[in-house]
């Protein structure tokens, strides 16, 4: 079931990313910013075709593609189709808290996952983290709201609108510059 949710188009599956929940460990919540990449956007890591660096993103679908960040920082992307997968940019943090403050080394709850590396760090993402993902339920009557907007922290695709944010979350790395329905 897992594998058949993320083999679909990466923009498909970042926007139904949003409101399902994360865990590394016994930390982790509710998604609540995502952005997708495929083999066809020039920001993609696989733009340019399989390397050994992102040879985990032409693998099976629902596995784990992290990388570090300018040497810096560690982050977590979910692989979809191959060649494509959903960088999880932020969550709203729901459990293991005190182990997210601890490796963050702060209190406030709105800056622990806001980010990539934020979110990594909180949650102890390295290159061999497992997790568990658990979707939002199908149909919900708390259906979430989700907006799409453009990709932050790139300069080729920016444009592109494949950053899915949960509309009105505090906890997302910076709001939606203008709120539009989600587009995947």
């Amino acid at each position: 079931m897992l594998e058949t949710f993320f083999a679909r188009s990466a923009a498909a599956v970042a926007a139904d990313l949003i409101g399902a929940r994360l865990f590394v460990g016994a930390a982790g919540g509710i998604i609540v910013e995502t952005e997708a990449y495929d083999r066809t956007d020039p920001a993609s890591h696989s733009f340019r075709g399989p390397t050994r660096r992102n040879a985990s993103m032409f693998g099976p679908p629902a596995r784990a593609y992290v990388y570090r960040s300018y040497g810096m920082h560690w982050c977590l992307n979910l692989v979809c189709e191959p060649g494509s997968a959903v960088l999880l940019r932020a969550l709203a943090p729901t459990e293991g808290l005190p182990a997210m403050r601890a490796r963050r080394g702060l209190e406030d709850p709105r800056l622990l996952c806001a980010g990539p590396g934020r979110l990594c760090q909180a949650l102890g993402v390295t290159d061999a983290a497992p997790f568990r993902f658990e979707p939002r339920a199908a149909g919900d009557p708390d259906a979430v709201a989700v907006v799409s907007d453009r990709r932050v922290g790139i300069t080729r695709g920016a444009e592109t609108p494949w950053r899915f944010l949960l509309a009105g979350s505090r906890f997302v790395s910076r709001p939606a510059r203008k709120a539009g329905p989600a587009a995947g």
